[in-house]
C-alpha cells in the first residue's frame, strides 16, 4: 500500500468516525447506559476532587463526557457522547468531535467535564456554535482543580484521563453538537 492510500484510508476512516455517530442515543436502553456511564464516572471524579461537582452545579449548565476515544497515525479524530444539564436539569444530549494532523501516534480514552458560567455560554453551546481550537486548553481533573478553575469565554474544560497514551504535536480542533431531549 503506497503512502498515499494508506494517508486517504486514514483520511476516511477519521471522518467516518467523526461522521458517522448520532448525537442522540438512539434506544431506550443506549440512553439508560449513557446515563449510567455519566453516572460511574461522575463518582470516579468526586473521587478526584469533590469541589468539581459544586462547581459545576454553581454554574449556568454543563456538559458532561464520560468516554471519549481518541486515536491517530499522523491524521487523528475522536468521539464522545454526553449529557447536557441547565441548572441542574437533563435538558440534552450533545457529542464531541475532534480532527487533527500532524505528529501524532497513540491512542487513549478520558472523559470531559464543560461548564457554563452563564446563560450565554450555555446558549452559544446549544446553538452549536461552540468550537475549540488548538490554543483552547483544558484544566487535568485532580485535587483542588475546582478550586484554581478560571472560566475563558464563559466556558472552563475539565478532562480526566482514563486509559492509554498519545504522544502529539499536531493542530487540530474539538467540536461540539447539542440536541434537546
Amino acid at each position: 500500500m503506497t503512502t498515499r492510500t494508506r494517508a486517504v484510508a486514514t483520511v476516511a476512516l477519521a471522518t467516518g468516525l467523526l461522521f458517522g455517530c448520532s448525537t442522540t442515543p438512539s434506544t431506550p436502553q443506549a440512553t439508560d447506559e449513557l446515563m449510567r456511564k455519566a453516572t460511574a464516572e461522575r463518582q470516579e471524579w468526586n473521587k478526584l476532587d469533590p469541589q468539581l461537582d459544586a462547581f459545576a452545579r454553581r454554574g449556568h449548565g454543563y456538559a458532561f463526557f464520560p468516554e471519549v476515544t481518541k486515536g491517530a497515525a499522523g491524521v487523528g479524530g475522536g468521539y464522545g457522547r454526553g449529557v447536557v444539564y441547565e441548572q441542574g436539569q437533563h435538558i440534552g444530549y450533545a457529542d464531541i468531535t475532534q480532527a487533527s494532523a500532524g505528529l501524532q501516534l497513540g491512542g487513549q480514552t478520558y472523559s470531559e467535564l464543560v461548564v457554563f458560567q452563564n446563560k450565554a455560554a450555555l446558549d452559544r453551546f446549544k446553538q452549536n456554535q461552540m468550537e475549540f481550537a488548538a490554543n483552547a486548553s483544558a484544566v487535568i481533573a485532580k485535587t483542588g482543580a475546582a478550586t484554581n478553575a478560571r472560566f475563558v469565554d464563559g466556558v472552563v474544560v475539565f478532562v480526566r484521563p482514563i486509559v492509554g497514551a498519545m504522544a502529539e504535536a499536531s493542530l487540530g480542533g474539538q467540536r461540539t453538537r447539542y440536541v434537546a431531549k
